[in-house]
C-alpha cells in the first residue's frame, strides 16, 4: 500500500490521482444523465408527475434492495475490478437509450429498466470507491482526500448538469445520454491504471451474510454520533429529492423555461456544494468539526425555504440563491461527515459501514422520489416543493442535538483495529 509521506498529501499517491480522474469522468456521466433522462421522459414521452416520480424512485431503489448486502460483498471483493465492471455496466445501459430512440422504440418501460439497473451498478461503485479511499491515502490524509473528492463531485454537478442542460437543448436528450455513456466508459478505462496491489482477503468469515450485515448496521446505529450523521443526511436527501423530482416539470412545463435553464439552476446548486466542500477544512480548523456542522445547519439550512418561490424574473434568482446556500451546507456536511464516519470505523467494517449509510441515504432518495411523484399528482408541484424545502430546513437537527456538536477533533485513527468475528459489537 502506498501512503504519502505527509499525512495531508493524498496527491502524492499515484493511485489516488487515478481514482480521482476516473471519478471525475464517472461523475460527469452521472450528472449529464441526471438532467437528460427525466427530460426525455417529460419532453419526448410526455410523462406525468407520477411517472417522473417513479423514474426517480427506480433510479435509487437498488440501494434499498441490495445496499446492505453490497457492503458485505464489497468487503470480500477485489475493488478495482468491481469499480471497472460497474462503470462498464453503466456505459452499456445508457448507450441503449439513444439506440432505442434512433430506432423509434424508446419507451418509459425501457427508461425504468435502465435507471434501475444503473442504480444497482452505482451501489457497488459508490460503496467500493469510498471503501478503497482510506486504503489508498492512509487515514491521516482522509480530510484532504474527502475534501478533494466532494469538491470534485460538486464541480461535476456544476459542469455536468450545466453541460447536460446545454446538450439537451442543442443536441437533444438522447445525444446527451450517449455522452454520459462515453464518460462512464472512459472512467472504466482510466481505473485500469490503478496499481495498488489488492489486499489479500482472508478465508470467508464464520458469520453468515445476515450476521455480517447486522454487524455493520449495529456499528452505525449503535453509535450516537454515526446515528446522528445518518439521520441528518437522510432527511437532507429526502427533502432535496422531493424538490429535485418536481423541478423538470416546474421549469419545462409550468414556467416554459428551456432545458438549459434547468441545467444552470442545478449547476448553481453544484457550485454551492463545491464552495461548501472547499471551505469545510478551514472552517473545521477554526471552529472545530462538530461546531462547524452545527453552525452550518443552523444558519444555512433554512435558506432552502426560498426554493419553492421559483418563477420567472427575480424570483428565479431568489430561489436560486436559497438553493446555493442550502447546497453549501450539504457540501460542508459531506466532507466533515464522511471523514468522521471513516475515522470512526475499523478497516474490516468500512464496506458495511459505507453500505449502511448508502442504504439509509439513498433509500431516502428513493422514498423522496416516490413521495414527490405522489404529492405532485395529489396536491400539485408547488405544494410538493414546499414539503421538500421544509424537510431540508430542519434536517440539521439530529446532528445539532447530538454529541457531534461538541466534537472539536477527529477520533483517533483505527486503521489497525480488527473487528471480532465471533461476538456482536
Amino acid at each position: 500500500m502506498q501512503i504519502p509521506s505527509k499525512p495531508d498529501s493524498p496527491w502524492r499517491v499515484p493511485d489516488f490521482r487515478v481514482l480521482f480522474s476516473a471519478t471525475a469522468l464517472s461523475q460527469l456521466g452521472t450528472n449529464v444523465s441526471y438532467v437528460a433522462v427525466p427530460l426525455i421522459a417529460v419532453a419526448a414521452l410526455d410523462a406525468t408527475p407520477g411517472q417522473v416520480g417513479a423514474l426517480a424512485t427506480l433510479s435509487t431503489l437498488a440501494f434499498l434492495l441490495i445496499g446492505l448486502p453490497a457492503g458485505a460483498w464489497v468487503d470480500r471483493m477485489r475493488q478495482r475490478r468491481l469499480l471497472v465492471c460497474a462503470d462498464l455496466a453503466r456505459a452499456a445501459l445508457f448507450a441503449s437509450v439513444p439506440l432505442a430512440w434512433w430506432l423509434d422504440a424508446l419507451t418509459l418501460g425501457q427508461l425504468y429498466a435502465v435507471v434501475l439497473l444503473n442504480g444497482a451498478a452505482t451501489v457497488f461503485f459508490d460503496v467500493g470507491s469510498q471503501s478503497v479511499l482510506p486504503q489508498l491515502v492512509g487515514r491521516g490524509a482522509l480530510v484532504q482526500a474527502n475534501a478533494a473528492v466532494v469538491s470534485l463531485m460538486a464541480a461535476s454537478n456544476v459542469a455536468g448538469r450545466g453541460a447536460g442542460g446545454g446538450l439537451v437543448q442543442l443536441l437533444t436528450a438522447p445525444v446527451a445520454v450517449l455522452c454520459a455513456a462515453v464518460a462512464h466508459l472512459a472512467s472504466a478505462l482510466q481505473l485500469l491504471a490503478v496499481r495498488r496491489r489488492e489486499t489479500e482477503r482472508g478465508p470467508a468469515p464464520v458469520q453468515g451474510l445476515r450476521a455480517q450485515i447486522a454487524e455493520g448496521v449495529r456499528h452505525v446505529l449503535g453509535n450516537r454520533e454515526l446515528r446522528a450523521l445518518a439521520l441528518t443526511a437522510a432527511v437532507s436527501n429526502l427533502g432535496s429529492q422531493i424538490v429535485n423530482t418536481m423541478l423538470p416539470i416546474l421549469f419545462v412545463r409550468e414556467l416554459g423555461l428551456p432545458a438549459g435553464a434547468l441545467g444552470l439552476y442545478w449547476g448553481a446548486g453544484g457550485l454551492g456544494l463545491l464552495l461548501g466542500a472547499r471551505l469545510a477544512r478551514p472552517l473545521a480548523a477554526r471552529l472545530g468539526f462538530g461546531r462547524t456542522l452545527a453552525v452550518a445547519g443552523l444558519v444555512l439550512a433554512p435558506a432552502a425555504l426560498l426554493a419553492p418561490l421559483n418563477g420567472r424574473g427575480p424570483w428565479l434568482w431568489i430561489a436560486g440563491a436559497g438553493w446555493v446556500l442550502a447546497m453549501f451546507k450539504i457540501g460542508v456536511d459531506n466532507v466533515l461527515g464522511v471523514t468522521l464516519r471513516q475515522r470512526m470505523t475499523p478497516d474490516d467494517l468500512l464496506g458495511r459501514m459505507n453500505a449502511t449509510f448508502r442504504f439509509v441515504l439513498t433509500g431516502a432518495l428513493a422514498v423522496g422520489a416516490a413521495v414527490s411523484g405522489l404529492l405532485g399528482e395529489l396536491v400539485g408541484v408547488r405544494a410538493t416543493l414546499w414539503v421538500g424545502a421544509a424537510l431540508l430546513a430542519v434536517a440539521f437537527l439530529p446532528v445539532f442535538l447530538s454529541p457531534v456538536r461538541t466534537r472539536r477533533e477527529l477520533p483517533r485513527q483505527q486503521a489497525t483495529m480488527t473487528v471480532s468475528r465471533t461476538a456482536p459489537r
